[in-house]
């Protein structure tokens, strides 16, 4: 699989990435042939190495010749539909201007269809996203990722009128994004560049493992003091470990806390979405003996687990952080006992099959229900599993 990940430390905008995609690779007259199957005309490319910084980069820029009035997103999705183009080049493209569209219709409280964009419904915007998903196509990119994104700062002049920086709907697109600000003064993360992204991330975070083939770097259109400014595109193989999305894991140490509350807390926090729970014993200050309680979360589902920490132990803190995980392909195939079914839990990697577990559910019911041994019921399923494999 083929994997785009995105290096954000001087934001990201619908030009720059361009500009990445070209460096990358993708050629230019390639590009502009694609686009050419939009309905609209008015608009050329045009690309030129520079330098920011200390860093060589390409720059793309999209010249229209005059500005349409607003166009609404059912506008948009009909030029991109009319477009003779890739059917998952459409898609992605479409997928990119209605989550735009749901974010400029949250921001300004209209329903979606009575949202009409301005800057990025321009048709110079309209080219730099299709634009962008030819060339992801063109490169092969199957999986996207991204960096904690530079948001920058400040007030800008919009359609709207002086809004701060970043945008309203750059905000909204970036929720449960890891964001921050370097400082600068100015706009490094456009309502378009976020919209891409957004939509196209599987996760925002450290670098996906991968070999690297290829990194194209994209300029901005302006010159920042301190930092090139660059996005950087990296575009490589996955290798056997598998991209997910980050999670985040919260954890208390207590030493005053019955193992009683500690099972209920469990129940209720797998109840409650946690994807695991555990306990390991902890050595505390003035030598007590304690319980070091870890949970792992999804980072939507952080805040509320964390709030169930605080309400059914007794910890008085918690600390929280972000962990990446791997785990194997998993399925289940069911085997039939002389008891009855059990279901068998697979995992495998790279279609290859590394553990099968008989599910202890099954194998429990069966042992209440018949009064035969857990341990019999486990050791049948596993060796009928292994006989049926071997036919």
């Amino acid at each position: 699989m083929r994997i785009g990940y995105f290096d954000c430390s001087s934001g990201v905008a619908g030009d720059m990435i361009l500009g990445a995609l070209v460096d990358a690779g993708v050629l230019l007259a390639d590009l502009e042939k694609s686009l050419l199957a939009l309905p609209v005309r008015g608009w050329r490319l045009s690309a030129e190495p520079v330098h920011r910084g200390d860093l060589r980069a390409t720059l793309v820029r999209v010249q229209a010749e005059a500005s349409p009035p607003p166009r609404s997103l059912a506008a948009i999705v009909e030029l991109i539909s009319k477009a003779s183009l890739p059917a998952a080049v459409q898609r992605q493209a479409e997928c990119i201007f209605r989550r735009l569209g749901e974010a400029e219709a949250k921001v300004h409280g209209l329903p979606i269809e009575k949202v009409h964009f301005h800057e990025v419904g321009a048709l110079d915007a309209i080219v730099d996203v299709v634009g962008a998903c030819i060339g992801f196509s063109l490169l092969g990119i199957e999986k996207f990722a991204a960096s904690q994104l530079n948001l920058g700062g400040g007030r800008a002049e919009t359609a709207h009128g002086t809004l701060p920086i970043p945008a309203p709907a750059t905000l909204e697109l970036l929720r449960e994004a890891p964001v921050y600000s370097s400082g600068e003064v100015g706009e490094l993360v456009t309502p378009t560049g976020a919209a891409i992204l957004s939509t196209l991330c599987s996760h925002f975070g450290a670098l996906p493992p991968m070999k690297l083939w290829r990194v194209g770097h994209g300029a901005g259109s302006r010159e920042i003091m301190g930092q090139p400014n660059v996005l950087r595109l990296l575009l490589g193989e996955a290798t056997t470990l598998s991209i997910e999305p980050p999670v985040r894991v919260i954890e208390a140490t207590v030493d005053d806390m019955s193992p009683q509350i500690y099972a209920y807390f469990a129940e209720q926090a797998m109840s409650a979405g946690a994807l695991d729970v555990f306990s390991v014993p902890a050595q505390m200050k003035k030598n007590r003996p304690g319980q070091l309680i870890q949970v792992v979360a999804r980072p939507e589902d952080a805040s509320r687990l964390c709030e169930l920490v605080f309400a059914q132990t007794t910890t008085i803190g918690v600390r929280i952080y972000e962990a990446q995980r791997q785990t194997l392909e998993r399925e289940w195939v069911s085997v039939e006992t002389r008891w009855g079914p059990v279901r068998m839990k697979l995992a495998r990697r790279n279609g290859q099959l590394l553990n099968a577990a008989p599910e202890y559910e099954d194998c429990e019911k069966i042992a209440r229900e018949r009064g035969v041994p857990l341990k019999e019921i486990l050791a049948e399923a596993s060796f009928v599993f292994r006989s049926q494999k071997k036919e």
